[in-house]
């Protein structure tokens, strides 16, 4: 392993000490490409590595969580996410919209609470890598407007994979260039023309950096999932994102194709640089 290896493990331990031992074992492995031939994650040789160098006082990892069902995350909901008065006009009027990354823990609740009260799916522990943001608007009293959450890729999607030309071996080389925007909440009450898709435009050129910053790794490609039977995806159309296709209904994480239990969502993409397609299908 590299240095530059050593110093993300020991920073993706640090900042998520709120994940299960093996969750952090996953997230290690999708950033540094540990995956075997069939594309899973080596979830379990990392985890040993991890407890090792735990023993060896090299890293601090959580306690570890009793065997058996994993419960369900409780947020508790609160007076601070209850609605508020009514946002509402042209995007003229709020603007400067600031993205703000999640930093602390008073945050970090905050933001889960947030997404539990107001988003259809609910809080979800994000497989992998992730950055949170708040959406606010800074000439309005710095008023919150809504959440955003950037995290690791699916590992397949047909119609993604397709658009790119990807063949399996070159998915696995290539895969955490791709990050996914798994949650965008614009709050009930916030109801300002063309608000969502600037939000979309903002957070394609301020994530690149902070991902980069954080783990190491520039990314080249958003994907996102919509809906279809909630949402036409039209705010990621205004925002020059391409629709190419839909979900076959299995998992996110289904490299073996055994999962048929998700609604089909339509796949949006956002290129990063105007080369990203050429360099994702680049073999190293």
């Amino acid at each position: 392993m590299s240095k530059k290896e050593q110093q993300l493990v020991l920073q993706i331990v640090d900042q998520y000490q709120g994940l299960a031992r093996t969750e952090l074992a996953s997230t290690v492995c999708e950033l540094l490409n540990w995956v075997r031939p069939n594309g899973n994650l080596k979830t379990l040789e990392c985890r040993q590595f991890l407890e090792s160098l735990h023993q060896q006082h090299i890293l601090k990892l959580p306690q570890k969580r009793p065997r058996g069902k994993r419960s369900a995350i409780k947020i508790t909901l609160t007076k601070a996410t209850e609605a508020n008065e009514s946002l509402q006009g042209p995007l003229k009027d709020y603007r400067p919209i600031s993205l703000d990354l999640v930093r602390n823990d008073d945050d970090r609740t905050l933001w889960k609470e947030l997404i539990e009260r107001y988003h259809y799916l609910g809080y979800r522990i994000p497989f992998g890598a992730h950055l949170r943001y708040f959406i606010r608007a800074t000439q309005a009293n710095n008023a919150l407007l809504g959440c955003l959450q950037f995290s690791s890729p699916a590992w397949r999607m047909a119609a993604r994979d397709q658009w790119i030309g990807w063949s399996d071996s070159v998915r696995g080389e290539h895969l955490q260039r791709l990050i996914n925007n798994s949650r965008f909440l614009l709050l009930p009450h916030v109801h300002i023309r063309y608000l969502a898709s600037h939000v979309l435009s903002l957070a394609a050129r301020q994530v690149v950096d902070d991902w980069q910053a954080t783990y190491h790794i520039k990314p080249l490609l958003i994907e996102t999932l919509v809906d279809q039977e909630r949402f036409s995806g039209g705010c990621y159309r205004a925002a020059n994102w391409l629709e190419v296709g839909v979900t076959t209904g299995r998992g996110r994480q289904d490299s073996q194709h055994k999962r048929h239990n998700s609604a089909r969502k339509r796949i949006f993409l956002y290129p990063l640089q105007k080369t990203a397609r050429q360099q994702l299908r680049d073999e190293a």
